[in-house]
């Protein structure tokens, strides 16, 4: 496999999705809302009852859930990306080009699939930055001392983030592979984030503990065997004869 040729598609994909103003939104718009909406939440809940607002105890189950949201950040970002680098390529008749020049399906998909890895990932560290700065300057007051960084939110943020936005792009493109409308794809892909949000509530509700490294330890080992087997998933599904021939 050469990685020189994947990130030649991967470099195409970067510029095409500059002009794709749903892909641009998704990137920027709902990552920014995310990090400013949390820290004013426990902002305008600290002013309540008198100034009293949430307790340090209720603080150190909250920060963790609120962190682990940009997991489910990470799992959708590349769901508008994923679904487009392959059947909105198709319908813009911009895919057989490149599906007829001598690279093999392995170097295809691994350009494809770093083009909708990289921009998720990269926008999901940055937002999650600003946000770990914003939630201390919220709560240090209450708790009296910065809650971030830890080694929770290093798991989080490092690890379980980046093989959930994996998860992601494996899923979408093998979905992708099979279906030929970008809004079918955009809408099944999305699935990838509930088993995410499933644990965000169960974080809220104190049910899982997403402040605890061995809960963390378990995501991290759950996600790493489910994209080891979505990657033999994704080999076997991309046929681009069947996508030459049949996409019509």
């Amino acid at each position: 496999m050469r990685l020189s040729k994947s990130w030649i598609i991967t470099a195409k994909d970067f510029k095409t999705y500059r002009k794709k103003k749903n892909i641009l939104y998704a990137l920027i718009a709902v990552p920014t809302l995310i990090t400013v909406l949390f820290p004013a939440i426990i902002n305008f809940a600290g002013h309540k009852n008198g100034g009293n607002g949430l307790a340090p105890s209720e603080l150190v189950i909250l920060l963790p859930a609120f962190t682990f949201f940009y997991v489910i950040l990470s799992a959708y970002l590349p769901t508008p990306i994923s679904s487009y680098t392959i059947v909105g390529e198709k319908v813009e008749k911009s895919l057989e080009p490149l599906l007829a020049t001598p690279t093999t399906d392995g170097e295809i998909l691994l350009g494809k699939g770093m083009a909708a890895f990289i921009p998720p990932v990269l926008v999901a560290l940055v937002a999650s930055t600003a946000f770990m700065g914003l939630m201390d300057v919220v709560t240090y007051s209450k708790l009296g001392y910065d809650y971030f960084p830890n080694e929770a939110t290093a798991l989080t943020l490092y690890v379980i983030a980046p093989l959930a936005a994996l998860m992601s792009v494996q899923m979408n493109v093998t979905i992708s592979s099979r279906i030929s409308d970008v809004r079918t794809g955009q809408q099944v892909g999305v699935l990838t984030i509930l088993p995410f949000a499933g644990l965000y509530v169960g974080g809220e509700l104190d049910i899982v503990n997403l402040g605890s490294t061995d809960t963390l330890l378990a995501i991290v080992g759950a996600l790493v065997v489910l994209d080891l087997i979505l990657f033999v998933v994704a080999r076997a599904t991309f046929r681009r004869e069947e996508i030459l021939t049949k996409w019509r």
